[in-house]
C-alpha cells in the first residue's frame, strides 16, 4: 500500500488523482476534515467517476508530530510520498515551520525505517537549492547551499528535511527528492500555492517584477516523482522546472488567457523595499500576519534560473509548456468562478 502525506495540498491531490486512476492502493494523511472537500473538487476536474475514485482513498486523520496515529497510518505501507510542510517566508513563523518541515520529515523518515518501506519520494522545492553569483549561470542539483546565505525561513527549514533524508538513506532507506519550482495547478485559488497568483492577477495588479524563476505544471511534478518511485534510481535529487520565465512574463501570460488587463507599471527595488519595511510595521503595530516580507521582495527581483537536464537523462523526462499549463489553469480558474 502506498501513502500520502499532505494529501489535500496542490501536489498530494493531484498525486491521488493519478495513483488511485491507475488501480493504486492509497491511504492519505488529512488534518483538517474540511480540506477533504478540496481534492474532491480537484478530481471532479478530471474525472466523471471522481467520487469513486475519491472514496476508494483510506483517508487517516494525523499530524507529522503525532506519532502514535503516525504509526498507524504505517501500517502495511510498502512507499511513501511525502507531500507535506508548512510554507511560509514570515520571518516570526520560524518555529513553527521548523516543527512541520524539519521535525515532521525526520519522524516520516524515522517510520519508514522502523516499518521497512521499500521507498521515500520527498517533495522539497528549489529554495532548498543553492544559487551563483553569477545570475547568468544556471542552477543545477550540484550547486552548493551556503548557509551563511541570507536565505528565507522557509528554505532553510526545506533544506534542514533534506537532511533529514539524506540521513535516513544513511542508515539503509531509498529515497528520491524532487525540487519543484513555482508549481501550477487548479484548485487552490488562496493561501501560498500559484492559484494566489492567477486570483489576484483577474482581480487586477497594476504592478509587474522584472525577476525569474523556474515554473512547473503540476502533472509534470506527479509524473516524475511517480516515475521515479517505479524506477530503480535512489538517492538522488532533481530539480523539476519546465521553463525559467520572468515574473512580468508569467503575469502577462495568465492575464491574457483570463482575459483581463496586464500590469503596466514596474515595482522597482526602492518600491519593493519601502513595501516590505511598511507591511513589517504593520504587523508590529497590529499583530497582523506579515503579507510581504523582505525575501518575497528579494525573490521578486532576483534572477535565478534552472537547469533540468538531469531529469530529463535520467528518465528521457519531457515537460508540458507552460503556455499549455497557464492555458489549463486559468480554464479551470474561470470554470469555478
Amino acid at each position: 500500500m502506498i501513502l500520502v502525506t499532505g494529501g489535500t495540498g496542490l501536489v498530494g491531490s493531484h498525486l491521488l488523482y493519478k495513483l488511485v486512476s491507475n488501480g493504486q492502493n492509497v491511504r492519505a494523511i488529512y488534518r483538517r476534515e474540511k480540506t477533504l472537500k478540496r481534492v474532491a473538487h480537484v478530481f471532479g476536474y478530471f474525472s466523471d467517476n471522481a467520487e469513486n475514485l475519491f472514496n476508494s482513498i483510506d483517508w487517516v486523520e494525523a499530524d507529522l508530530n503525532d506519532i502514535p496515529k503516525l504509526q498507524k497510518a504505517f501500517e502495511g505501507i510498502t512507499h511513501v510520498y511525502h507531500c507535506a510542510a508548512f510554507v511560509s517566508f514570515e520571518p516570526n513563523k520560524y518555529h513553527q515551520l521548523r516543527k512541520i518541515n524539519i521535525k515532521g520529515t525526520a519522524n516520516i523518515v524515522n517510520l519508514c525505517i522502523s516499518y521497512s518501506v521499500k521507498k521515500l519520494c520527498y517533495v522539497s522545492s528549489i529554495a532548498a537549492i543553492g544559487h551563483h553569483e553569477d545570475s547568468s549561470k544556471l542552477i543545477t542539483e550540484q550547486t552548493a547551499w551556503n548557509p551563511e546565505d541570507d536565505n528565507s525561513v522557509y528554505a532553510i527549514t526545506k533544506y534542514g528535511a533534506e537532511l533529514e533524508v539524506w540521513r535516513g538513506t544513511q542508515e539503509g532507506l531509498d529515497a528520491v527528492i524532487v525540487n519543484p519550482g513555482i508549481i501550477l495547478g487548479a484548485g487552490y485559488w488562496k493561501g501560498g500555492s500559484s492559484g494566489n497568483l492567477f486570483r489576484k492577477i483577474h482581480e487586477g495588479m497594476k504592478y509587474y517584477v522584472n525577476g525569474v524563476v523556474g515554473y512547473v505544471d503540476v502533472f509534470d511534478v506527479v509524473d516524475a516523482m511517480v516515475l521515479l518511485m517505479n524506477s530503480n534510481i535512489k538517492n538522488e535529487n532533481y530539480i523539476l522546472v519546465s521553463e525559467n520565465l520572468s515574473f512580468k512574463d508569467f503575469q502577462y501570460k495568465v492575464a491574457k488567457k483570463l482575459n483581463v488587463k496586464p500590469p503596466i507599471k514596474e515595482a522597482k527595488p526602492w518600491l519593493l523595499n519601502i513595501v516590505w519595511r511598511l507591511d513589517w510595521l504593520r504587523h508590529k503595530l497590529t499583530g497582523s500576519r506579515r503579507s510581504f516580507v523582505k525575501h518575497t521582495a528579494k525573490s521578486a527581483i532576483s534572477i535565478t534560473k534552472y537547469d533540468n537536464s538531469k531529469i530529463k537523462n535520467a528518465l528521457g523526462f519531457k515537460f508540458k509548456p507552460i503556455d499549455q499549463s497557464v492555458k489549463e489553469v486559468c480554464e479551470l480558474y474561470l470554470k469555478d468562478l
